[in-house]
């Protein structure tokens, strides 16, 4: 997959302002970024269904306005919000679906695959948000695609389903398919994406392997989680440095901003016991995939972000 110097507009707005990319077989590439970034008229290009101002797009070696009815057999898109007669069970609209293609995936396996055979026989609008989710992902499956397009995979999904998706991800990279996802959920994109873009006004403004990312935002630090809210103050002070040594992240972790040791790993500990402050998690060293997407976005600020979004036609 190949996208070049995308350009995408909406009227006097600017969605999307020189883009430029590649997503490999046997890949994911993560695309992250708030409500109007351009993540949304990104894919919707790629997939075809939005023509770009400027720019070079190739899908399969394809271009995807041109050969937009030749590629749809060939690739998978999930929706947030899929377009299923809600009266449908999950096996119909799965074998309605799989009815479409010459050689697709069989029904049966796709719902077991997904945690879904114990609903088969369920309506659409009676499953659970998260099992919508599978389902949906089932859907952008059934015809065997060599790409696929996946939109909040995630979102409202439980933690087996999590893992399920997990899974698939695993299998498509084994079978070559490249797989473009957007998505909010950092921590998500930090266990499955092997490439990512971190989008603010319609341009890259990182990108990279999780690793890469995680580097280039190196700096010494101790981060932890708590059962409840703390002092801050309080603690830098027991640590015998400023005030603002200790901050709480927009996540909810907290962060000392010092060179990790062994005295200083058990010094906080013992404070946290002291005070009888349950600790949840702990680690040092390198910042997080959501550091360093937070870090961008103080660095570009929110000015443009509502106007893209307010011009930014909505998922499909």
């Amino acid at each position: 997959m190949h996208c070049e110097g995308l350009v995408m507009r909406y009227g006097t707005t600017l969605a999307v302002d020189g883009l430029s990319f590649e997503a490999h077989r046997g890949q994911v590439l993560a695309i992250l970024g708030p409500n109007g970034a351009g993540k949304t008229s990104t894919v919707e290009a790629l997939e075809g269904y939005r023509k770009p101002e400027s720019g070079t797009l190739r899908i399969l070696g394809l271009d995807p306005q041109r050969h937009h009815a030749e590629l749809r057999a060939r690739i998978g898109v999930m929706l947030q919000r899929a377009g299923v007669y809600p009266v449908m069970s999950a096996r119909q609209v799965l074998r309605l679906f799989a009815s479409y293609y010459r050689d697709p995936e069989d029904p049966e396996d796709l719902l077991a695959l997904l945690g879904l055979s114990e609903v088969a026989r369920t309506p659409w609008k009676r499953l659970s948000g998260g099992e919508q989710q599978r389902l949906s992902l089932a859907l952008a499956l059934v015809g065997r695609p060599e790409v696929v397009f996946l939109d909040e995979p995630t979102a409202g999904v439980d933690p087996e389903g999590r893992i399920a998706i997990r899974s698939v991800l695993q299998g498509l990279r084994e079978r070559s398919v490249a797989v473009v996802l957007t998505t909010h959920e950092l921590a998500e994109a930090e266990k499955v994406a092997d490439q990512v873009i971190i989008m603010a006004q319609g341009t890259a403004r990182a990108r990279g392997t999780v690793d890469e990312l995680r580097r280039s935002f190196a700096r010494a630090l101790i981060q932890f989680r708590t059962a409840i809210q703390i002092d801050e103050s309080a603690l830098a002070a027991a640590l015998g440095i400023p005030a603002g040594g200790v901050a709480r992240t927009p996540g909810g972790d907290y962060e000392v901003l010092l060179p990790p040791s062994a005295d200083l790993v058990s010094r906080l500990a013992a404070w946290l016991q002291e005070h009888g402050v349950e600790l949840t998690s702990l680690s040092t060293g390198e910042g997080t995939l959501e550091d360093l997407y937070m870090e961008v976005l103080a660095g570009v600020g929110q000015s443009g972000s509502s106007a893209v979004a307010a011009a930014e036609p909505a998922t499909k």
